[in-house]
């Protein structure tokens, strides 16, 4: 499988987005990656906040932090990749769990500094099962 890189437009949202289309260069594609990544404000530690959504039914799966190489490897793969703040290391999401998370496109914020990353879901996302890590309500008092 092969993937394109584009960059684009729509509403506030600018987009990276991989497709699977015919085999273009690949000084072309890593080209247009870098061009996206220079889009892109890392933190302090050289992190940025991914958000992921269900590219069917919409709903937010998950936040996880990504820096340069996990993003590098996520658009190489299509499969999402992050990096774990606590363990200090890269992880490929359900690669132990087979909860894997196909990646359909991936904008960035008007900033530049936040991803949201639509998936198609193979499983879970949360690590206690749960489909969505975002399942518990904080909820003020009335």
């Amino acid at each position: 499988r092969k993937l394109l890189v584009c960059a684009g437009q729509t509403s506030s949202l600018s987009y990276v987005t991989t497709q699977n289309l015919k085999e273009p260069q690949k000084s072309m594609r890593k080209e247009l990656v870098n061009q996206n990544l220079k889009n892109l404000k890392f933190n302090e530690l050289g992190l940025i906040p991914a958000i992921v959504q269900d590219m069917t039914t919409r709903q937010v799966l998950m936040m996880a932090w990504v820096n340069e190489e996990s993003l590098r490897l996520t658009l190489e793969h299509g499969e999402t990749w992050f990096w774990s703040r606590s363990r200090q290391e890269l992880w490929h999401k359900g690669a132990t769990s087979g909860h894997t998370q196909k990646v359909r496109q991936i904008y960035y914020d008007c900033d530049g500094d936040s991803l949201l990353i639509v998936v198609e879901a193979n499983g879970a996302a949360c690590h206690t099962g749960e489909v969505s890590c975002f399942y518990r309500l904080l909820q003020a008092e009335e």
